[in-house]
């Protein structure tokens, strides 16, 4: 049955398939920016197979999915979408991992596509870390919150001019290479007016949380940091 959920044994490890391998597999496709054809090439299979395997829920056997995961750069726990409930990262890092510090330069380049960060600030009750869909805008991080919430209340001082400074933190763990990137933006939080808050209604920025979020905050980095481990 489509979008049935089944469990896939891959030596030791259970893994639980979601019924959309084919959606995932597409996902991981895109991402790495390779067209069908390119796909097929790295993982010596037709590129009909791929297309059939895309448009169709059922997993393929275990050789076939390892050959998949290793040409897309990935795990084959995480084609099936067993690891979607586990954080990132887990496991032992690589056999020479190397520590490099970043340039703000490539901090921002890094962080330019817009996606998932996480903002810290000092809450009503202590250390708050909250995750937002976010975009670079101008030089600035800018996201959506709504109006009256914890965030809304949290980041606003009362005092005309006097901003609340935050942190804010984008990374990218690849799991498959056991590498990675981070990046920590530092400045402070504005809110937007509503003629500021206008320009931004085609920048694309849509909570995945949904709902009614129409109070956007900017926030202006005053030191931008990051750190990328990788190996020799």
């Amino acid at each position: 049955m489509a979008g049935a959920s089944r469990t896939v044994t891959m030596g030791d490890t259970d893994m639980e398939g979601t019924g959309d391998f084919g959606h995932r597999l597409t996902y991981h496709r895109e991402r790495s920016g390779l067209t069908v054809e390119q796909l097929a090439a790295r993982a010596g299979m037709s590129a009909g197979y791929i297309q059939y395997m895309e448009s169709h829920s059922d997993n393929p056997e275990r050789g076939t999915m390892a050959r998949l995961a290793d040409a897309l750069g990935t795990t084959v726990q995480d084609l099936l979408g067993g690891g979607r409930d586990r954080p990132p990262g887990g496991g032992p890092a690589m056999a020479n991992p190397v520590l490099k510090v970043l340039e703000p330069e490539e901090c921002l380049r890094l962080i330019a596509p817009g996606g998932i960060g996480r903002v810290a600030f000092n809450g009503s009750h202590g250390p708050t870390v909250l995750p937002v869909n976010y975009r670079l805008h101008g030089g600035a991080i800018v996201f959506r919150t709504a109006f009256g919430g914890p965030m809304d209340q949290d980041l606003r001082t009362g005092l005309e001019g006097v901003e609340i400074k935050v942190g804010f933190e984008v990374d990218r763990i690849d799991e498959a290479h056991r590498q990675g990137w981070s990046v920590l933006i530092q400045g402070p939080a504005h809110h937007m007016r509503d003629d500021e808050a206008a320009e931004m209604a085609d920048a694309g920025i849509t909570p995945w949380a949904g709902g009614e979020r129409r109070l956007y905050i900017r926030i202006v980095p005053h030191r931008i940091t990051g750190r990328r481990i990788h190996g020799l």
